[in-house]
Order: C-alpha cells, then structure tokens, then sequence
C-alpha cells in the first residue's frame, strides 16, 4: 500500500517537473493534506529535480515544493520548517530561473506559526545580500514584499534587533520600484516601518528619497484595469508616507515649496494637501525655517490663481499651519513663532482692505479668515486689528455693494466667534465693539439694497446665537427689525430670511421671541384693516408663514399653535370663495410647525394632542353641518382643504412613542368607527358621526376618512390598532361603493396602509381575500370599474412594496387590464403609481413595511410580460403597454436600466410615436438621463432619437416641448463622429422653438441650440486641422 503510494507520488512528480503538467500540483497539495503523503516524503521524491544541473529542471521542481507549501503551511513542524527555510536560503544563490519559485517558498514559510526564533531575520538577510529584487518580474518582487509584511506583522521584535540594517535592506529592496501594485505595499512598509517605531538611523533622508521619488503620483490607469488600482489610492497611500514622521520635514518641505512654485495644477493640489497632513504632526522646530516661504507660496497663489479648488486648499494649509503653531508649547527662551507668524499675514494682507478699489480684499480676508479659524489664539490675534478696521470701513463707504462686501467680511470674524462659543469679556474685542457692530448691521436692515439687508439678516443671526453679546434692548430691537422685514419689506427674499433668522433665534431666545414677536403677529393677523384684499391677504399669508417659522422652541410652540388654529377657525365660518386658499395656508404653516417638532418629544405630543383634535372637530362640525343643510364650514370638506390637512395629522403622528400614539389611536378610530366624540374639543354636535353609514346624507362625513387615513397610516408597526379587522372591511366596502372619486381613493388608501403593516397570518389572508372577492366582479362589468381598479392598484402596491407572496397575482391581473379599452389607459398610468414614491402614504416616513430594492424586483418580474403583452396586443392598446413600459423605466435606477438598455431602447424610441402625451413625457424623462450616461448604446440609434425629438419640439403640450428640447440638448453628448452629420439639421430645426411663446420652452431651446452651436463650431475646427494634422504626422521628424 505504502509502495503504491510513493510510486503515485513520483508519477505525479514527474509529470509535473517533466510533463509539464501544472495541475499535478493540486493534487499532490491534496494529498498532503488529507495524509496520504508528508512534505518530506515530497522532498525525497523531488530529489532527481532538485539535484539536477539543469535550471529549468531544478526550478520546475522548487516551484512545485512551493505550490505545496503555499497550500499546506499550517501542516509543518518546526523542524521541518527549519530545514525548509534553510534549503530555500542556499538555492537563493541558484540560477535566476530558480528564484521566482524559492521566493514562492520563502512566503508560504513565512506565514508558518512555527517558525523558529532567528530565522526570519535569517531569511531577510538572505534576500537583501543575495537577491537583486528590482531585477525581477512584478509578481516576483511583490513575493518579496509579502515576505517583509508578513514578517513585521509576526516577528517585529525579531526585525527591530537588526536595526537600522532592516531599514536599509528594504530601501535597498523598493530603490528603483515602478508598478503601482507594488508601490501600494511598499508604501505600507514604509508607513509601518515608521508607526512601529523600527529603527531609521542614518537612513532617513534614504528612506525619504527612495519614496518621494513618486512625488507628485503621475498615474493614468489603463482602460479596463482588472487590478482596479485608481491615481488617489497612490496619491494617498505616499501622503500617508511623506506626513508620518516630523523626521522627513527638513527634506519635504523645500520638495513641497518647489512644487507650489511650479506650473502644474495637480502637482500644487498635490503639495497643498500633502502640507496640511503633515501639520497635524509637525511643531515649531519643524516649520521655522520655511515659514517664511510656505507664506510667500500661499499668498501668491491665493492672490493669483483662477482656481477655486486650490485657493480653497492654500486656506485650508494656512489653517492647518497656524493651529500647529498654536499646539506647539513654548519654553520660556524661545520664539514665539505664531505670533511673528501672525505678523507676516497682517502686514501682507490688512492693507488690502482699505484699498479703494478692493481688488484684493476678499483674498486678503478669506487668508486672514483661514488662519483665524485655527484657534482662539489666533482669532484673538487677528480680530483685535481687523474688526477695528472693517468697521471703519464700513462707515466710509457709502455704496450699497461696498458696503456688502464688508459687512460680509464682518460676517466670517462673526461666525468665527460663534465657533469658539461664550464671548469671554477680558480677550474678545466685541464686547469692545459692541455698540459699532450692532450699528452697523442694523444700519444694514433698513437699507435699500436686498442684498445688503441679506447680508445684515445673517450677521444678527450670528450675533444673537453669541450668548451675552446682545443686551434685553437689542434683542427686542433684533426682534422688531426681523418682524418689520417678515411682514412688510416687499421683497420676498429679505422677508423669507427675516422668518429663517426668527427661527434661528428662537432656541437661543424663546422668552424675546414669544413675549414680542408672537403677540405682535398675532394682531396682524387679526386685525380688519381698510386696505386692498391682496394687501390685507398678502400680510396674512406672511404672518402665517413667520408663527410657522418661529415656532422652533416647545415654548413657543405653544405660543403660536393656538393662534394658529383659532386663525383657522375663523376662516372656516366666513364664506368668501377665497376661504379655501386661506385655509390651506394656515394648513401648511400648521405643517411646517409639525415637522419642526418631531425631534422634541415633549413638543410633538403636545402638538399632536393639541392639533389633532381640534382639526378632527372641525372637520366633523362641518361634516354634520353639510349632512344638515347649513352652509357654514363646507369650504372645510373640500378636497383642497382636506387633502392639506392631511399631512400635518401625519407629520404630527409618525414621530410618537408607541405608548403616547397607542393612547391616542384608542380615541381615534372609535370616532370614525363607534361614532365616539367624546375626546374631542367642543364636542355638542347636532347628529351622530356615522362616516361608514349608508345614505346619501353622509357623503360629506364619509370624506374625513381621509383625515383617518393620514392618521392610522402614520402610525409605527408596533402600535395595534383597534378593532382593526372590522375597520378593514368598513374600508374595503366603501372604497368599492362610494359614488365620490376623492373618498372611494382614500378609502383604498387607508386599507393599503393599513394592510402593508398587518402581521402575516391567516388574519391577513382572510382580508386579502375578501378583497380579491370585491374587486374580481367589479373589474369584470358594472358602474364601479374605476373604483374596483384604484383599490387594486393600492393594494398591490401595499403588498409590492413588503414582498408578499399575492403581489406577483394582482399585478398579473393587472398587466391584463392593459388589453381593455376602457381601463387600459387608467391601468397604464397605475404602473407609475407602483413605482413612485406616494406622499401621503406607503412610504418610510410613515413606517411602512418598505423592503430594498423592490423597484429592481419588480422590473425583473414584469417588465417581461410587459413586453411580451405589447408584441401581441392589438392596435387599439399597444399604447397602454408602452405606458405602462415608460413609467416602469422612468422610477427604476439608472444604473439598472443601462444594463438593460439594449433590449428596450427600440420600444422606447416607439412609444415616443405614441399619441399619448404621458407616454413621451415619461418616456423622454426616461430617455435624458440614459444619453448622458450610456452615449456608446443610445448612438447606435441616432438618426432615430435625432428625429423623433425634433418632431417633440411641435408637441402641443409644453411639458412633452421642454422635455424635447432637454434630450436634444443631451445629444450632444453623444460621441462627436456619430453627431456631426446631424449637426446642421438638429441647428435649423432648434430654430423654431426659439420663438416659442412659452418662456421656459424659449429658455430650454437657447440652451439646446447654444451647446450645438459650440460644438458643432469645435467639429469644424477639427474638420479644417485635419489635413494639417494628417500631414504632421507623416513628417519624419514627428
């Protein structure tokens, strides 16, 4: 048996090392590994080849060893290991075709646990002395690398002992290295070698050299790189390299100073970020000796550049220099250099802002600014010369602009002050300046210039947040400027900054506020003045929009919500038809309020107990009011009105613990259900509230169910709702019977909510299929198809969305209401309805049960039958298939519908010949993102895609001509060979919507024509030189 084995074990050997057969390998790695045969036993079988005098011989034979011991490492002893490394170590002294395959072996070893003390130093000594690494392929010096690795991350303290002789092995080792690949480890060596403290030595400016060679990294990855290695990993990985260590300073910063003196773009982004990394570890002695240069090279450059990004980068290495000057501690003998620092930017750069022409005044402040930022040291420093200075400024000149521009450099020392926080009275010079300061950015609120009063409005926002800057009578003057601006400055900008500002405020000083600003827009709100009815609606509009904004703090909150809703109240009982828009503002400020209380425990519940309540008892008012024939209150039941209260009752639900929403789901669906009114505010109602009551008297009570809707699908999964069960089937019967469009959708709504968050169980089915039992006869004939298809829409989304095994049911019978005349269209558009995002509900906010990725799921189940539904539909329905098509394509994410985009372009270029305007409005929706994202696929279809969105640029329809003229203005992202014969065509035929007498169509088509006009100019261009071009490189001397 065992003779057997070894003669198996030599055959395999000799095929391997003779036969040439590389699979061997496996096996015999196979069999060492399940025992048949031991690592010695292969050695011994390996004795012909490894003895043999011929180098090929001899390295078929080690490289199969190494493959082995790659595989089968973790099987060794000690000893074996031991007489292991010491064979590798002699054969590195063999032929060069030897040594790939010694390295291989030396790396298995080398992840041995094993391993004897000494012999990795051993092995390192070895492949210093006797292997000329940079001499050898790519994948054999990364061997090389992977051995030193592997060797620091198991035997440091082993490596440490040799010194500075290890640094200088591996310089020797990476002197001369030019992949990418192997730079990236190098470079880790290097980051290592310096974080683990190993000794350096006389080797630091070496060691410094041989990797600052790369600097800056100039590396273009070749297209369809496998190894995915990318120019920043390089840049990065060396910046981690040069910024390690204060050690390299001496040596890099003059390297960094050249380059920011050079031409190069990247090199001086390159050298700007590089300095900012070292100034997290750098101090004093570090920089002193070129202080006085990086200065010269920043200032210039932010003086001079064009470029944003690297006067951004000089600012940022200006601030990182001086909060490193500002953590360096100094001794009682030494320099200070920040201040001397310091100096230098105010010599350079305060004069420049009293220059008439203020050529350089925001470069000058944007650098004083950045080395301000960095400490309070600094900010101290250079605020005590500069504010003085701004302020006087200021007062000289008279000019809206130039006043601006100061009041804006004003700002960024505000807002710097507002970072270091509490205004400290014996350092900061704005106490000093209290009085000039608020002076001049009151002076700056009642200017004429909006964007002088803009700059104004956000200066005393920063001044209000400095607590102990503001004294009791500027805060109320604050608050009398910002009302002043809310409520009567004609332009809509400063009145809108006015109400953020208030906002802004308002947690700083909600006393002010409440006690001043509040009671104030409350009597505009309330007062008849003798004025226009857009003047007085006007100012009601503002005052509602400025409470919205305010209410930021619970005290205020509760300050303002009453006014709001007694607002409201009497604007339910006028009956002016303009009532309608005025309730729906107080409903959107009410909103607002909402969605700025749900971080606040404490200010959501008592909004929510406050609001809901009340808005419930005014809608029932009314409700029973219209089912009694009054008049008053009906303005409350129309759609606009409701569907604006909606969602303040969400915004104000989805944020609840569950314990406060639990209490309060026990009042609400007991009203819509059990007619229980009496939770509610002034609840005397003259009948009973029976919104799920048959006759026609209750249509208007039937059309709160939306406000139960906005309520119970708002509500977390975790709270249970009562009688929930028989509340699904009131809303399944009336979603199916109601003769009313607006209560039959909210009805379907409120049950899709309500079952997309039902536990999965044989409750569920149940409902689910007493509702598959209502609508099945109702699509198939009767009055109610279109209420019977907009409860299955709903219901299919609902299940869509959580996966649940009847969605893929519902949505094939869907797909089959695309072939009927009447339906189709309808069917179509719900395809969109699936996909989008619903703002009321079914979506994250309210907590719906939304699984990733269902959009992508829903493209792979149906789009298929889809497709295969409009090859073999008739003429008369094509249509719907191609819409339901185009609204699928239109929600899914782009990178999807790129891969698939050469099976569907040809049916989305034909629904663009469909008659129906949704269909081309939603397929060139579709179409405008994929040319600028897959030009190579959409160009195979030029002539066609030139064609129909010329003949889009006639479209009656406004929407369908910009939507045109978008997507042929993304033609010209197409590659220029394919678009040039289309040039003068697509120019003459933009001619025409340029007289289009819609202004945004007009807009769109100088656009379009525009970038045609510029491209086609650089085709010519082209054109012309080529010949030229063609000529030059013919010449021998090219």
């Amino acid at each position: 048996m065992a003779a057997a084995g070894a003669e198996a074990l030599a055959a395999s050997v000799r095929d391997f090392v003779s036969g040439q057969q590389d699979g061997r390998a496996a096996e015999v790695a196979a069999g060492v590994k399940d025992g048949r045969w031991t690592v010695l036993q292969l050695v011994e079988a390996l004795g012909f080849s490894l003895e043999n005098t011929e180098p090929r011989t001899r390295g078929r034979g080690i490289q199969l060893l190494s493959q082995v011991l790659l595989q089968c490492y973790s099987l060794l002893q000690e000893k074996e290991v031991l007489h292991l490394v010491l064979f590798y170590e002699s054969r590195l002294q063999d032929h060069h075709l030897v040594i790939p395959s010694v390295l291989q072996g030396l790396r298995a070893l080398s992840m041995c646990e094993v391993l004897s003390p000494g012999l990795a130093v051993s092995v390192l000594k070895a492949i210093f002395q006797e292997v000329h690494v940079q001499s050898l392929l790519q994948l054999d010096r990364h061997t090389v690398y992977s051995i030193i690795t592997n060797f620091m991350s198991t035997r440091e303290e082993e490596l440490k002992g040799l010194g500075a002789n290890f640094t200088f092995g591996f310089i020797q080792v990476m002197d001369g290295e030019k992949d990418p690949r192997n730079l990236l480890v190098a470079f880790q060596i290097v980051r290592d070698l310096i974080a683990k403290d190993y000794a350096l030595g006389p080797f630091v400016e070496e060691l410094f050299e041989v990797t600052s060679c790369y600097f800056p990294i100039d590396f273009t990855p070749p297209p369809n790189d496998p190894h995915g290695i990318q120019r920043e990993d390089l840049i990065l990985s060396l910046r981690a390299v040069l910024a390690s260590t204060p050690q390299f300073a001496e040596f890099l910063l003059p390297l960094l100073i050249e380059k920011l003196d050079s031409e190069l773009q990247s090199a001086k982004l390159d050298s700007l970020q590089t300095l900012t990394a070292c100034c997290a570890i750098y101090g004093q002695k570090e920089l002193q000796e070129f202080l006085p240069s990086l200065w010269s090279s920043l200032r210039r450059e932010v003086f001079q550049t064009a470029s944003e990004k690297i006067e951004m980068e000089c600012l940022a290495a200006l601030h990182a220099l001086s909060a490193c000057l500002s953590r360096s501690v100094l001794s009682s003998d030494s320099e200070d250099l920040l201040d001397s620092f310091l100096s230098s930017i105010l010599q350079d750069c305060r004069h420049h802002l009293c220059e008439p022409d203020m050529k350089l005044v925001w470069p000058s402040a944007k650098l004083l600014q950045a080395a301000a930022g960095a400490s309070l040291r600094t900010y101290h420093r250079i605020s005590h010369s500069v504010l003085p200075l701004l302020l006087e400024q200021y007062t000289k000149h008279t000019q809206s602009s130039q006043r601006r521009t100061i009041l804006e450099m004003l700002l960024g020392f505000l807002e710097l002050q507002q970072k270091w926080g509490h205004v400290e009275e014996d350092e900061s010079i704005l106490l000093s300046l209290q009085a000039p300061v608020c002076s001049v950015v009151f002076s700056a609120l009642v200017d004429p210039s909006v964007q002088l009063q803009l700059v104004g409005i956000k200066a005393l926002t920063v001044l209000g947040s400095l607590q102990g800057f503001l004294s009791s009578s500027d805060l109320e003057l604050v608050v009398d400027h910002l009302i002043r601006l809310a409520l009567h400055e004609e332009d809509s900008q400063s009145s809108e900054a006015a109400m953020e500002a208030a906002g802004s405020l308002a947690p700083t000083h909600p006393k002010v506020l409440s006690g001043r600003m509040v009671p104030r827009l409350q009597e505009e709100l309330q007062s008849d003045r003798e004025e226009s009815y857009h003047n007085h609606h006007s100012l009601q509009q503002r005052c509602l929009q400025a409470l919205a904004a305010v209410s930021t703090h619970t005290s205020i909150v509760r300050e303002t919500v009453p006014v709001l809703l007694q607002h409201l109240q009497k604007v339910q009982k006028g009956t002016e038809a303009r009532n309608t828009q005025d309730m729906v503002s107080v409903c959107q400020s009410l909103h607002r309020v909402a969605l700025q209380c749900q971080q606040d425990a404490e200010g959501c519940w008592y909004f929510h107990q406050t609001v809901v309540p009340c808005l419930l008892a005014m809608a029932v008012q009314a409700a029973m009011q219209e089912s009694t024939h009054r008049l008053p209150g009906k303005t409350l039941l129309e759609e606009e009105v409701l569907a604006a209260m909606i969602p303040v009752i969400s915004a104000a639900t989805t944020h609840l613990s569950p314990e406060l929403a639990a209490q309060s789901v026990s009042h609400v669906v007991p009203l819509f259900l059990d007619g229980e009114v009496s939770f509610l505010p002034q609840n005397s109602f003259p009948c009973s509230f029976q919104p799920f009551g048959e006759g026609e008297c209750l249509e208007a009570q039937r059309r709160l169910v939306a406000l139960l809707m906005a309520f119970v699908c708002s509500l977390p999964r975790n709270v249970a709702i009562p009688q929930q069960e028989w509340l699904l089937r009131e809303l399944l019967a009336l979603s199916c019977s109601c003769n009313c469009p607006f209560t039959a959708t909210t009805a379907a709504k409120c049950f899709a909510g309500l079952v997309n968050k039902h536990p999965a169980g044989q409750q569920l089915d149940e409902i689910l299929q007493l509702a598959m039992n209502r609508m099945e006869p109702s699509l198939a004939e009767g009055p109610r198809r279109t209420q019977a298809l907009t409860l299955l829409l709903w219901v299919t989304k609902a299940l869509v969305l959580r996966y649940h095994p009847l969605s893929s049911c519902l949505t094939d019978k869907l797909l089959g209401l695309l072939g009927d005349t009447e339906l189709g269209p309808a069917a179509a558009d719900g395809f969109s309805l699936l996909m989008a995002e619903s703002p009321d509900v079914l979506h994250k906010g309210c907590h719906a049960d939304m699984r990733i990725m269902f959009r992508q799921r829903f493209f792979t189940d149906n789009v298929p039958k889809l497709v295969q539904g409009f090859h073999g539909a008739g003429p008369d329905v094509k249509a719907n298939y191609l819409k339901g098509l185009s609204h699928v394509l239109n929600h899914l994410p782009k990178p999807v519908l790129v891969t698939e985009l050469p099976t569907l372009l040809p049916l989305l270029l034909e629904a663009l010949s469909c008659s129906d305007r949704v269909v081309q409005l939603s397929t060139l929706s579709c179409l405008h993102p994929l040319l600028l994202e897959a030009p190579q696929v959409m160009s195979l279809h030029v002539n066609t895609l030139v064609t129909k969105f010329l003949d889009l640029t006639s479209s009656p329809t406004m929407a369908v001509r910009i939507a045109a003229l978008r997507c042929a203005h993304a033609l010209t992202c197409l590659p220029t060979p394919v678009l040039l014969p289309y040039k003068g065509r697509v120019i003459r035929a933009l001619a025409k919507p340029l007289d289009d007498k819609k202004r945004l169509v007009r807009k769109e088509a100088v656009a379009a024509r525009g970038e045609c006009l510029t491209s086609a100019s650089l085709s010519h261009q082209v054109i012309r030189l080529m010949p030229r071009i063609l000529r030059a490189q013919d010449c021998p001397e090219c």
